[in-house]
């Protein structure tokens, strides 16, 4: 069951996600709010999994209120302005709605989010030889043994593999949530490595395929300790 709530400052908009979240079996619409600020309280306290947010709100814009949460569950934005598509693309969200919007472009944009949730979930219950990352709306499959680092910055994590580079909207700290095994290792806040592609270890520093990583003095003794035992 996904568990959402909607916030939209017309009632009407959020009668219809509610009218709409009725025939969608899977789906649990736990709340619904015209002011954003109202729905903090049940984003701290409560599950969420998914989000139906207006992005042109009077107080404050869906774009800055999504950006301001600290854990971010999956996003659906709601909007009547088509522009607003490239937004929702770099801010990763699961789909954007155009208003008005259909049963089946509703239905669309809850199978999304339910394949998500779902491979976020095998993927933490079981020992996998990859992961599923979203990149834009693309969902791509990455062997643990082809990724050579991590790099985080800010909001968002690049993944560096042998065969292509590409950034997804999560943290260093829900990529190690998904990273099996123990072969990957943190040697700075913005780095994660696996230890299998180190090429040349240095004092302050790894080279792994022509990059050179910084080893935090913070992390260097349990990284050395890692290395020295693996």
């Amino acid at each position: 069951m996904i568990r959402a709530i909607a916030i939209d400052d017309e009632p009407f908009a959020l009668e219809v996600i509610q009218k709409l979240s009725a025939k969608v079996p899977y789906l649990q619409l736990d709340g619904t709010f015209t002011n954003a600020f109202h729905a903090i309280e049940q984003l701290q306290t409560q599950p969420v999994d998914l989000l139906f947010l207006d992005i042109k709100m009077p107080d404050i814009s869906g774009i800055d209120f999504f950006n301001s949460l600290q854990h971010k569950p999956l996003v659906v934005f709601t909007t009547a302005y088509a522009e607003h598509a490239v937004t929702s693309f770099d801010l990763d969200a699961v789909d954007y709605l155009l208003k008005p919007f259909s049963l089946i472009r509703f239905i669309k944009a809850c199978n999304k989010a339910k394949e998500l949730l779902n491979i976020r979930h095998v993927t933490r219950l079981e020992e996998t030889d990859f992961m599923m990352i979203k990149s834009g709306y693309d969902l791509l499959k990455v062997f643990l043994d082809d990724i050579l680092y991590l790099e985080a910055s800010g909001n968002y994590v690049t993944f560096v593999t042998f065969n292509q580079t590409f950034t997804s909207r999560m943290t260093l700290a829900e990529c190690t949530e998904l990273l099996t095994g123990n072969q990957f290792i943190r040697i700075h806040r913005s780095f994660i490595i696996n230890k299998k592609a180190i090429d040349k270890l240095e004092r302050h520093q790894v080279s792994i395929q022509g990059h050179t990583l910084p080893v935090a003095s913070s992390y260097r003794k349990e990284f050395l300790s890692q290395v020295h035992n693996s």
